[in-house]
């Protein structure tokens, strides 16, 4: 299989959260990331409507997408799967939300998810991100131990923090 690098912008990267309310429409913020010559966009696929909008975009100026979510647990892919059988996606990006201390209790989940995507026939990768199953480095490779073949969106700056948690602790 030939190997690709793809370059997204996350949408929820694009949000610019100022006191004053001040924030780019989406089309705004979908024409910046296309004049930018990226790929495509990182896409929250929870809402529907939103989905359409954003992949109708990105599919008409020949971009490609993501799908990302955050799940924390087995099912809560199930309804990520039905938006990506209905709008299509080049992989699902899942970030983990669920913080084990042991690898041995993240197989479960990892198996449960790639089990979900297969049988779904999409492509999934798993995202190193920051206060997630995956925050660690040395934890992630005990994963990639476990799994060899295990595909990854590699959030690089998690790992230049080394061992960034949220703040406030919740």
């Amino acid at each position: 299989m030939a190997q690709k690098l793809l370059v997204y912008q996350s949408l929820w990267a694009m949000e610019r959260r100022r006191p004053d309310g001040l924030e780019w429409s989406l089309k705004e913020k979908l024409t910046m990331i296309r004049d930018a010559g990226f790929d495509g966009a990182g896409v929250r696929f929870f809402d529907r409507d939103y989905v359409k909008e954003v992949t109708g975009f990105l599919r008409a100026h020949g971009m490609s997408w993501q799908a990302q979510c955050y799940p924390q647990t087995v099912d809560d892919l199930k309804p990520i799967i039905e938006h990506v059988q209905e709008f299509g996606a080049d992989h699902i990006n899942l970030q983990p939300d669920v913080r084990p201390y042991r690898v041995e209790e993240c197989i479960p989940y990892i198996e449960g998810w790639l089990r979900l995507a297969e049988d779904a026939g999409i492509a999934m990768h798993i995202e190193t991100h920051r206060n997630r199953m995956t925050t660690d480095l040395i934890f992630m490779l005990h994963l990639l131990d476990h799994f060899p073949d295990l595909r990854l969106t590699g959030d690089l700056s998690h790992y230049l923090l080394g061992r960034e948690f949220a703040w406030p602790i919740s």
